[in-house]
């Protein structure tokens, strides 16, 4: 069998570039744009502010705790990661360099066609995770749908003549001589024109798909899970002159917190408080009280209990007086006024 891996093209094999060259020219505005809004997410964190020390600030893995409560398939990893902190470290440099890398290969159109692969498969995962955020124009399932979509016109052009790939074919690089180059960099390519329609096609359906799973955009009632913030409450019971809750802030803005200026613990029987803390109350519960289980943490504020999206904890009050033959319920109020309720049980 013949090794034909290194083999080269003669120039009679060579197809027509001149199409390709307009294509590349057509979407250079969309590769330099595209390619900084990834290099600049590494710009952002590393050399503008240091947002990868999780004791600082901005920490980009407070960001990524957002993501998780609606999730679209991929909440086991993201939850994975977040009870991993060490590791979710590790990821969140990675995927930083990782972006930065990419980005300034599209930005240059160097080995532009694998790169635009990266930037789809970075669009892909910001949309299955972080599609449902967005308070007014559905910002990042917005982000996530249309990198893919630029991802795949990137790859259907390559970088063109405005490219690092095209210079080092204007300069006779022997690495531009490779059948596999214009498969991974740019320069023309075998393009059926069915085969781009299914790929415009598969990027469609995930438009819709994702446009009416996350927020009912196609058909039925409109939803967006970033305007209020919503909280579950889980777990709640009696123990050792105490009552425990677990409270999972599920919905609401990502960048403001939800802030609990109550928490009651009525006796349905008598219509009576067993325990009534108001935001100051909350405001000076201490540390142990608050078992945080991800990045995003539950803290008492100044005026308040803090639940930021995506925090979950599991929260611990004196409570005095229980009466076992009675039920009681659980009400936590928010300074917007929206309260959330859950039966304490035993």
């Amino acid at each position: 069998m013949t090794d034909t891996s290194n083999a080269t093209l003669r120039p009679a094999e060579q197809p027509d570039t001149r199409v390709f060259d307009t294509a590349g020219l057509i979407t250079l505005p969309i590769r330099l744009v595209i390619g900084w809004t990834y290099f600049s997410a590494f710009w952002r964190r590393v050399a503008l502010e240091d947002k990868l020390d999780p004791n600082l600030p901005g920490y980009i893995g407070e960001k990524f705790n957002h993501f998780l409560p609606n999730a679209l398939g991929i909440g086991p990893i993201i939850e994975h990661l977040l009870t991993h902190p060490d590791l979710l470290r590790v990821a969140m440099t990675v995927f930083t360099v990782a972006e930065g890398v990419v980005g300034a290969c599209i930005m240059l159109g160097l080995f532009t066609r694998v790169m635009s692969l990266g930037v789809l498969s970075f669009a892909f995962g910001i949309l299955l995770s972080a599609g449902w955020l967005g308070t007014t124009c559905l910002d990042e399932w917005q982000i996530g749908i249309l990198g893919v979509a630029c991802g795949f016109a990137l790859f259907l052009s390559g970088g063109g003549r405005y490219s690092v790939d095209q210079l080092l074919r204007n300069r006779g690089a022997d690495v531009t001589r490779r059948r596999w180059f214009p498969l991974v960099a740019s320069g023309p390519i075998p393009l059926a024109a069915p085969a781009v329609a299914a790929g415009a096609a598969a990027v469609t359906v995930l438009a819709l798909f994702t446009n009416q799973y996350f927020h009912g955009g196609v058909y039925g009632t409109l939803h967006n899970k970033s305007v209020a913030p919503h909280i579950e409450i889980s777990d709640a019971r009696f123990a050792d002159d105490t009552v425990t809750f677990e409270v999972y802030r599920t919905e609401g803005v990502d960048v403001y917190g939800s802030f609990l200026i109550g928490v009651t613990v009525t006796d349905d029987t008598t219509g009576k408080p067993l325990l009534a803390l108001d935001g100051e109350d909350l405001s000076e519960l201490p540390a142990t009280a608050i078992d945080n289980r991800y990045v995003a943490r539950v803290e008492p504020g100044a005026h308040s209990l803090i639940v930021p999206l995506g925090a979950r904890a599991r929260v611990t009050l004196a409570v005095r007086d229980v009466d076992p033959a009675h039920t009681y319920t659980l009400t936590l109020t928010d300074v917007s006024g929206a309260s959330w309720e859950a039966p304490v049980g035993d």
